[in-house]
C-alpha cells in the first residue's frame, strides 16, 4: 500500500499578478481572439490558454488572476503567454511581473474508509464542521500549515488554502497521524 502523501495530486493553482495599468476590456475583447467578455455576468475578461490549460481573469484595473492550472510552473507559463499576447497588442508590460500564489487545491487518498462521526468528535469540535445533511464531507481547519481539509467517508481528502506544494503533503501527514492517534485509521 502506498503512503497517502504519494497519492497527492494538484487539482488547481490560483495565482494573481498585475500589469500596473488600467485596461480597456471592451477593446481587449475585440483585439484578443478567443477572449470572453460579458460585463453583465462578470466584471473581468476571461482568456483561456490551451497549453498549459488555464484561465486568466483580466480586470480593468490591470489585475490578472490565473486559475485552473495544475502546477505553479503551468501558472507561470500561462501568464507568460498572456503577457506576450498583451505586448503584441502594444500594451507595455515589464519583463516579469510578480506572481503570487493565492491557493493550491490538492486531493489525496488516505487508503482507508473513515468514520466521519467519530472523527468529528475526536478532532475537536472547535476545528471541525460536520453536517452530513448539508455536505457529505467533514471540514477540518488546520493552523500549521494554514489549510482546510475536506475528509470524506471513502478516505478521499481535498486540501485547500495551501500556498506551497509542500503544504498539502504536510497537511496529509498531520491528518493521517491524528487519525491514527485516535485509533480511527482502518
Amino acid at each position: 500500500m502506498s503512503a497517502p502523501a504519494d497519492s497527492i495530486e494538484i487539482q488547481n493553482v490560483v495565482a494573481s499578478t498585475g500589469i500596473g495599468q488600467e485596461l480597456d476590456l471592451e477593446a481587449l475583447a475585440t483585439d484578443l481572439p478567443g477572449a470572453d467578455f460579458n460585463p453583465d455576468n462578470f466584471p473581468g475578461l476571461v482568456y483561456r490558454t490551451q497549453e498549459p490549460k488555464a484561465a486568466a481573469l483580466i480586470f480593468r484595473s490591470g489585475k490578472i488572476v490565473c486559475t485552473g492550472a495544475k502546477s505553479i510552473n503551468d501558472v507561470h507559463e500561462a501568464l507568460d503567454i498572456i503577457f506576450d499576447k498583451l505586448r503584441d497588442l502594444g500594451i507595455p508590460i515589464e519583463d516579469a511581473p510578480a506572481v503570487t500564489v493565492q491557493n493550491i487545491v490538492s486531493s489525496a487518498d488516505l487508503g482507508h474508509s473513515l468514520n466521519l462521526n467519530a472523527l468529528a468528535i475526536g478532532l475537536g469540535l472547535e476545528d471541525v464542521e460536520y453536517e452530513p445533511e448539508q455536505f457529505p464531507g467533514l471540514v477540518y481547519r488546520m493552523d500549521d500549515p494554514e489549510v482546510v481539509i475536506l475528509l470524506f467517508g471513502s478516505g478521499k481528502v481535498v486540501i485547500t488554502g495551501g500556498k506551497t506544494v509542500d503544504d498539502a503533503s504536510a497537511a496529509v501527514g498531520l491528518i493521517v497521524d491524528r487519525i491514527d492517534e485516535l485509533g480511527l485509521l482502518g
